[in-house]
């Protein structure tokens, strides 16, 4: 899940230094900054969710093994 909040703020990121170079209107650039802002809490829970993927999947599957270390 990663990925997809890294791809969502970098897309919030592209945006506002696109509405920035071209000089729009100040409200598009603070949506992206909100936007920007707003995905920091969502790639911190996500990096969470992840991390502890292994530990949960360990308790419901007591047969799960790990392969490789990634």
């Amino acid at each position: 899940m990663v990925p997809f909040a890294v791809g969502g703020l970098a897309a919030f990121a592209v945006a506002a230094l696109i509405v920035w170079l071209a000089d729009g209107p100040d409200r598009w650039l603070q949506i992206c900054i909100a936007g920007f802002l707003a995905g920091i809490p969502g790639l911190i829970t996500m990096i969470v969710h992840d991390r502890h993927r292994k530990r949960r999947r360990l308790l419901s599957h007591p047969s799960f093994t790990v392969t490789s270390e990634l």
